[in-house]
This record gives C-alpha cells, sequence and structure tokens, in this order.
C-alpha cells in the first residue's frame, strides 16, 4: 500500500514539473527570440537618434508585415478595429497600445491575459521601446525599425 502511494506521489510531482517546464518555455520565448540591447542594434552601432518609422512583426504569423509609423497611436489585439489584429489565442481583444511621447515610442500592456513583453521583461507600467528591441504579444514579435 505503501509503494503505491509513493509511486502516485512521484508520478504527481512529474506531472507538475512537466506543466511548470511548458510555462517557463512559454514565458521566456524558446522559440528563438534574440536578446537585443536596448539602444544598439546587431553590428553594435548605436541608434540613439534615429527616428522610427515603420514597426516590423518579425516572428508569428504575421511576419513581414509593416506599418508606417506616422505619431499615432497603435492599438494591437484581437479586436478588428485595432491597427494590427492578431489572429492568436494568447493575444486579448485589446491587448497593448504602441504610442508616441515626444519623441520616444512607448508600449504599454492594455490589461492583457497573458502579458506583453519587451525584450524578456513584462510590461507593467509604460515602457520606452528603443529600436530593434523585440515586443512579444502571444506568439507575436514586433520590433520598431528606423
Amino acid at each position: 500500500m505503501q509503494l503505491t502511494r509513493a509511486g502516485f506521489l512521484a508520478l504527481l510531482w512529474l506531472f507538475v514539473l512537466a506543466a511548470l517546464r511548458v510555462v517557463r518555455s512559454d514565458i521566456y520565448a524558446a522559440s528563438g527570440l534574440r536578446v537585443a540591447m536596448p539602444g544598439f542594434r546587431k553590428s553594435g552601432q548605436k541608434t540613439r537618434g534615429k527616428a522610427p518609422r515603420q514597426l516590423v512583426v518579425t516572428h508569428g504569423a504575421l511576419a513581414g508585415t509593416r506599418i508606417s509609423l506616422d505619431g499615432r497611436p497603435i492599438m494591437i489585439g484581437r479586436a478588428d478595429d485595432s491597427t494590427l489584429v492578431l489572429d492568436d489565442d494568447y493575444a486579448s481583444t485589446r491587448h497593448a497600445r504602441l504610442s508616441m511621447r515626444g519623441t520616444d515610442w512607448y508600449v504599454e500592456d492594455l490589461g492583457s491575459t497573458n502579458g506583453t513583453y519587451l525584450d524578456r521583461a513584462k510590461v507593467t507600467a509604460p515602457l520606452r521601446v528603443p529600436l530593434g528591441v523585440p515586443i512579444r504579444i502571444g506568439k507575436t514579435v514586433i520590433e520598431l525599425r528606423s
């Protein structure tokens, strides 16, 4: 009887650890997101002073999509009236907003269920978005580019 209980407990712990592993891989985007240093491009050259001109989808179902930046806020989510409409189970109806403040762009999570990430940091307040730094919303990754 004790052996059966111990075996059941071991199986239960294996299930919990497997579930935590899946959650961890979703959170840390094990799908190959690159880590970018804020303010620097891949070549190491400083990007400060260059104004972003477009929003580019780099990963996900809409990869390759480009949106010109004209200073108006960009709404992102599953809602049909969003600027970038995501067909993604991990995106909320009104998931996030990119807006301009002065000469900088900021990303803001709009109370989404699964969160918005700037590089690997969860967005809990409006954060300035440097050029080339990935923003992850569900399975979609976007970047500001000049």
